[in-house]
Order: C-alpha cells, then structure tokens, then sequence
C-alpha cells in the first residue's frame, strides 16, 4: 500500500451535477475533496455514514435534520449517521469530507 499521495493526481468524478471529488480510501474511512460549482445543489438524503465535512473554499449552505447554516472557510459540519441532510453552494467550493465507514459507493478502481 502506498501510504503517501498527491491529491492533484487523483482522478476527478463528478457525482452529482456540480459536485467534482477526488476519492481517497483506507481501511475505516473515506476522504472526498469537492470542487463544487457555484448554485450546485446536494439533494436530500441520509446515509449510515458519519460525515465530517470542512470548508475550505467558498460558502456552502448546509440543513442537517431541519436545522440550516451557512459555511464558510474554516467551518466544520458534523453529520451523524442517517441524519437526513441537503444544500446548495452559494459560490463555488472547496470542501473536504470525511466518511466512516468507507463509502463502498465511491470506490472506483
């Protein structure tokens, strides 16, 4: 297993309309680095992942189980497992998620 990667030579998917990520795995978690266009919206949906999710770039509106915040850099959202949860990028962003356990979903190699 390689342990050290560069980020930038990760393939990017789109996984939704709007929604760029790069995918990284190890054997608990799972880490997504979002490039996200501007007016994108995350439909509704809950999953039994927990998700950390960090802005970085950008401000991102986010409703974990009917409670709403606008994110901007610096800001953390905690997602608890099957939280029912949605948003919309307000400008473009960059944000990081992490899942645990591994999004099964998103591995594609």
């Amino acid at each position: 297993m390689n342990l050290f990667r560069t980020l930038k030579d990760k393939e990017t998917r789109e996984i939704m309309p709007g929604f760029h990520g790069r995918f990284e795995h190890s054997k608990k978690a799972t880490l997504v680095f979002w490039e996200i266009d501007e007016g994108a919206e995350l439909p509704a949906h809950n999953h039994p992942h927990e998700q950390i999710a960090t802005v970085y770039e950008g401000r991102f509106e986010l409703t974990i189980d009917g409670e709403t915040q606008i994110l901007e850099p610096g800001m953390v959202a905690t997602i608890p497992s099957n939280a029912m949860h949605s948003g919309k990028a307000i400008t473009a962003c960059e944000i990081t998620d992490v899942f645990v356990p591994v999004r099964e979903d998103y591995i594609f190699d």
